[in-house]
């Protein structure tokens, strides 16, 4: 059974409908309690996965606990598993083991119950022990990418050139991500144009420096997206440009995807990229260090080939779907022996 209360839009909640679908896709039986959320209970539904919906809500909830333990019952799972704190504070115990996933530097105050932990990349590995997590109870398990085909999003749909360089961005519109970076980047490639595919509290802040910095109309707000297939297929670049990130989904998908990619040297990409080889890394917060490395891309067709061979190659050897279920399937067996 997996579990999310979850915020509107995201990437971890994007992950729990993926991973979700892949586990019922690879023969373990799945059903799902989750915050109501329309995108997300249709995606289930097309994987065939039944579902209940629950509020998630506190300190006075009595609801939600409720709706689990009557979904348990029902459903009767060996492994409940629990995306980030709000899920994991909220399963009973009950007959079953409860995995905590975390894919950020959670408190673990809310994963008291569990008696497992999965971390999505060896920085919130550390941080969970170093804050007394026994290590024989975590396990490393980092997400895959899974970003369906789609043909390119066509560029006049959003008023950019077909001959205009394009950078692509993806993700919440959350300072923690850095996009402020980005726009002041691009003021230093005049010819660039940027997509930032995400929604967020600080969409008006952005749209304001995009426009205070006389370039509104090369930087395009397109709103949380579900066809990232088509605009990876769209863009000439991918550019992660976050001041924090554990993981960082995006990375596995540029790769998964064919498009070169451009990150910071924050603790996920800085462990899953190996800088000039399957992509390039900066700073975080470094405009100038972004501004450069997204023009050594654009201008080196070698260089953005090399970089996209090496991601695939980095996605079939490390990455895979196949892989990653066969760890979370390996992980299951041993908990429930």
């Amino acid at each position: 059974m997996t579990v999310l209360a979850g915020a509107p839009v995201g990437g971890a909640e994007t992950f729990f409908v993926t991973l979700s679908g892949a586990l019922a896709q690879n023969g373990h039986p799945v059903c799902s309690v989750l915050k109501p959320n329309r995108l997300r209970q249709t995606a289930l539904e097309e994987e065939g996965i039944g579902y209940a919906t629950a509020p998630f809500t506190s300190p006075f909830d009595w609801k939600t606990p409720r709706v689990l333990r009557r979904t348990a019952e029902k459903f009767r799972p060996e492994i409940v598993l629990a995306f980030a704190g709000r899920a994991a504070k909220a399963v009973p115990q009950g007959s079953y083991k409860i995995i905590g996933r975390l894919g950020g530097y959670y408190s673990l105050a809310n994963f008291r119950r569990c008696d497992h932990l999965v971390c999505n990349s060896p920085d919130v590995l550390r941080h969970v022990v170093a804050q007394g997590w026994p290590e024989s109870r975590a396990s490393l398990i980092p997400n895959f990418a899974s970003v369906p085909a789609a043909p390119p999003a066509k560029r006049f749909h959003f008023d950019t050139p077909d001959s205009a360089p394009l950078a692509l961005a993806l993700g919440r519109l959350h300072p923690n991500k850095g996009l402020d970076v980005l726009i002041r980047a691009a003021v230093r490639i005049p010819q660039l144009y940027v997509w930032i595919a995400g929604e967020g509290a600080e969409r008006r802040k952005l749209e304001n420096l995009a426009d205070g910095l006389n370039i509104a109309n090369r930087v395009k707000f397109l709103g949380w997206r579900n066809d990232r297939g088509a605009l990876y297929g769209a863009a000439d670049i991918c550019v992660y440009p976050s001041r924090e990130e554990p993981f960082g989904n995006i990375v596995v998908e540029a790769w998964s995807s064919g498009i070169p990619l451009v990150a910071t040297r924050t603790p996920g990409p800085a462990w899953l990229a190996r800088d000039h080889e399957d992509a390039l890394l900066v700073p975080a917060d470094d405009v100038a260090g972004l501004a450069q490395a997204m023009e050594e891309l654009l201008v080196s067709p070698v260089l953005r080939e090399r970089l996209i061979v090496a991601g695939k190659r980095r996605i079939a050897a490390e990455f895979s779907r196949a892989a990653i279920i066969g760890r979370y399937s390996a992980l299951f067996r041993t908990l429930t022996i």
